[in-house]
């Protein structure tokens, strides 16, 4: 079933805000995805994907591996909004046409609240790393 090339219906987020390409793996706590960086990204800014480009696409990773597992469960995709962020680190911001992978891991759960690490590469080289928090809207019954 994986890779996922049609990503939009596991995200809550819908076009132009859209940050990821493909839901490449999952594997215990852990999702990867990549994404194709476009002149018409709405984050993208002369010819650069922007540090919230960035930290959007860290984002929507774990947003895209909650997605699959709704959906594997037939329930609909829960909204999720970025709580904190910390240790934000960008050591090189991508440019248009660069694809880049993103892993995010999940290292908590507590109630409604995720807390992730991502990292975003472009081919071996690391481009930007944070932690996150991402409060979940509860799911209607």
């Amino acid at each position: 079933m994986l890779p996922v090339h049609d990503i939009a219906p596991l995200l809550p987020q819908s076009s132009p805000f859209i940050m990821v390409s493909k839901l490449l793996n999952m594997e215990a706590g852990k999702t990867t995805t990549s994404f194709i960086i476009e002149e018409s990204n709405v984050l993208v800014c002369q010819g650069v994907f922007t540090e919230a480009g960035l930290l959007e696409n860290i984002a929507q990773t774990a947003a895209a591996g909650a997605g699959y597992h709704a959906s594997l469960k037939n329930k609909p995709v829960q909204k999720g909004y970025i709580g904190a962020v910390k240790n934000f680190i960008i050591f090189a911001l991508p440019k248009v046409n660069d694809e880049i992978t993103t892993e995010i891991e999940e290292t908590g759960v507590v109630f409604n609240m995720q807390t992730i690490q991502g990292k975003v590469w472009l081919e071996e080289k690391l481009l930007a790393q944070c932690e996150m928090r991402i409060f979940l809207q509860a799911e209607e019954d």
